[in-house]
């Protein structure tokens, strides 16, 4: 298994863990009537600090489950695609318009850049897909790299926008997957079972994604070796 799983498999645990021996019920029901109060602002205060963080390099994976366990499948997914999206596109403005130098300095030490820069030369979009599925470089950091080579703006939000679905729902589906684990004495049997397979599926179609996004990637020299 690789290290990209530990992190979702480690949440799995740690969720499990937390619904056995932690009150998480009680601070759930906090958190929402935290959110609640806030009425629609806790949607934009959410989007706006998931965009901050992620243009300022910090790793999205914890706000992308807390995204679920407070907002559930749908909503928690479409304010983090929203949000992802969002901080995707202003970094790419960022590097290619206000801080070229400094993104430029930073690229020239990371020998994977320029691969990736040849790749999407020669493939432009269909590389950054693929790098959105099975990402070389962590995703803020490449947010601002992909400002630095030849795709256009829009081909560059689009084809970012749709690849990074999987990934978002995996994650906001452990969140909410938590979330129901903390209040599972109201739920019966079944709705455990399903609850259980839905995750399943989800991991199951997102490793086999990355899968053959890392295969692609070798072979057209972007990729990681192994």
């Amino acid at each position: 298994m690789k290290v990209k799983w530990i992190l979702p498999g480690l949440a799995v645990l740690g969720i499990a863990a937390a619904a056995h021996f932690l009150p998480v019920g009680a601070w759930t029901k906090q958190l929402e009537a935290w959110i609640s109060r806030l009425g629609g602002a806790g949607y934009v205060v959410f989007y706006a600090i998931y965009v901050v963080a992620a243009l300022l390099f910090v790793p999205g994976a914890a706000l992308t489950i807390a995204a679920g366990f407070l907002f559930g499948i749908l909503r928690g997914g479409l304010i983090v695609w929203a949000a992802a999206t969002t901080a995707a596109a202003l970094a790419f403005l960022i590097a290619r318009h206000l801080a070229r130098g400094a993104v430029e300095a930073r690229a020239r030490k990371d020998p994977r850049f320029t691969a990736i820069d040849k790749a999407i030369g020669e493939r432009g979009w269909k590389i950054v897909a693929l790098l959105r599925l099975s990402p070389a470089v962590p995703f803020s950091l490449s947010n601002y790299f992909y400002g630095l080579t030849a795709i256009r703006f829009w081909p560059y939000v689009l084809t970012s926008g749709l690849a990074m679905l999987p990934g978002t729902v995996l994650y906001v589906y452990l969140g909410a997957a938590g979330k129901a684990a903390a209040r599972g004495a109201g739920r019966s049997g079944a709705e455990n079972v399903y609850l259980g397979l839905g995750l399943a599926a989800t991991i199951a179609v997102t490793i086999y994604l990355t899968r053959v996004a890392r295969t692609a990637l070798r072979k057209a020299g972007a990729g990681p070796a192994a």
